[in-house]
C-alpha cells in the first residue's frame, strides 16, 4: 500500500512540473517582444547669441541622453536659416519672432512656431548722464542704438510714444549698423544714452567702469501692454515634418525645456558652452549676460496670445516687418 501511494505521488509531483515548464514555455512564446522606439535624425539649425543660449544645454547631450538624433548647426546669420528651412535641409529652427512671421508668409504656411525661447533682450545703458529712473527721464537726451528700419527702431519708438516722448521731436536717435559699433561710443560722448541688445549691452557695461544697465524694456513693455509681451526669439519647424513625425518634435520639446531649465540651473556651465558652441564669444561675458538675456520657453496659447500682440506691434509699424501680415491660426503650434 505505501509501495503503491509513493508511486502516485512521484507520478503527481512529475505531472506538476510537466504543467509548469508547458505554462513557462507557452509564455515564452507567445510573449510580445518589447517595442523599441528607434530615434530619428533631427537636423536643427540656430543663429548665434541670445536666440541660442537656450538650446546649448542640449547640444551637449550624448547620443544616449537626447531623446532623438539631434544634428546641430550654428549659422552665421538669419537668412542662412531662412534658406536651410526653405530647401528642406533644416526641420527645427531657432530665429527672431518677426522672423518666423514672415517665413510663414514666404513659405505660403510650411512652418509653425513651436516655443518661445526669448523674451526681450534690449537694455538701456547710463554712463555720465544725468540719472535715469524711467524712460521719461530720456527726454532730451542723444540715444545710440542699432536696428534702423526693423525691430528695435520699432520697439523704441513704441515705447517711447507710450511714454509722451516724441521719437522725431523730443530725443536724438543715432543709429548704429553693428551692435560693436555702439561699445566706443562713450569715448566720444559720456552723456549719451544706449540702447543696446544683450550680450552688447553687457559688454559695453564691463568696458566703462560706473556705467549700469538702467532699464529693461522687458519692464517697461509690460507697464504698457496688458495683452503682449516682448518676444524676440522663437522656434519654428517645418510643417511637414511635424505632420509626419509628432512623437519627435514633442520629444525634442521635452529635451529643449529641459535645456533651457539648465540655463537658469547652471549658468557658469551654461556660458563655458555658449563658447564652445559659438553662441556667445566668450564664456565670462556669456556668463555676466545670460541674467539679462530672458531666456524661456513658453508654448501654446499664452505663447500665442501675447507674441500676436508684439507682432501687432511691428505690424502696425511696419507690416513687412512680420511678412506683409499677421499670421493666420496655422501659424501656431498649439495642442
Amino acid at each position: 500500500m505505501k509501495k503503491t501511494l509513493s508511486i502516485l505521488l512521484v507520478i503527481s509531483l512529475l505531472l506538476s512540473f510537466a504543467a509548469c515548464a508547458a505554462k513557462q514555455d507557452g509564455e515564452t512564446t507567445t510573449k510580445a517582444p518589447d517595442k523599441v522606439s528607434e530615434k530619428i535624425d533631427i537636423n536643427v539649425f540656430t543663429i548665434s547669441g541670445p536666440t541660442g543660449i537656450g538650446m546649448v544645454n542640449m547640444m551637449a547631450l550624448s547620443a544616449d541622453e537626447a531623446k532623438e538624433n539631434y544634428n546641430f548647426t550654428v549659422a552665421a546669420t538669419p537668412q542662412e536659416v531662412v534658406s536651410k528651412i526653405s530647401n528642406g535641409e533644416a526641420d527645427i529652427a531657432a530665429v527672431p519672432t518677426n522672423l518666423a512671421s514672415t517665413l510663414y508668409k514666404k513659405t505660403e504656411g510650411k512652418i509653425k512656431i513651436l516655443a518661445v525661447n526669448t523674451l526681450g533682450v534690449l537694455n538701456v545703458l547710463n554712463f555720465k548722464g544725468d540719472e535715469i529712473k524711467s524712460l521719461a527721464d530720456l527726454k532730451g537726451r542723444t540715444i545710440y542704438t542699432t536696428g534702423k528700419g526693423s525691430n528695435p527702431e520699432y520697439i523704441i519708438n513704441y515705447l517711447l510714444k507710450a511714454n509722451d516722448i516724441d521719437p522725431e521731436k523730443d530725443v536724438k536717435i543715432e543709429y548704429k549698423q553693428e551692435g560693436s559699433e555702439l561699445v566706443p561710443v562713450w569715448n566720444t560722448d559720456e552723456t549719451a544714452v544706449i540702447i543696446a541688445p544683450q550680450p552688447v549691452a553687457t559688454s559695453i557695461k564691463l568696458n566703462y567702469e560706473g556705467s549700469e544697465i538702467v532699464i529693461d524694456l522687458n519692464d517697461e513693455w509690460e507697464k504698457v501692454s496688458s495683452d503682449s509681451r516682448l518676444m524676440m526669439g522663437c522656434v519654428i519647424a517645418r510643417s511637414d515634418f511635424i505632420e509626419k513625425n509628432p512623437e519627435a518634435v514633442e520629444a525634442f520639446l521635452a529635451d529643449y525645456k529641459a535645456s533651457v531649465d539648465a540655463v537658469c540651473a547652471d549658468v557658469e556651465k551654461t556660458a563655458q558652452l555658449c563658447e564652445e558652441k559659438g553662441i556667445v564669444p566668450k564664456a565670462p561675458l556669456a556668463k555676466a549676460a545670460i541674467p539679462n538675456c530672458n531666456i524661456c520657453f513658453i508654448t501654446g496659447e499664452e505663447m500665442k496670445t501675447n507674441l500676436t500682440g508684439y507682432l501687432n506691434v511691428l505690424f502696425q509699424a511696419d507690416p513687412t516687418s512680420v511678412g506683409g501680415q499677421m499670421p493666420d491660426d496655422g501659424f501656431w503650434y498649439v495642442k
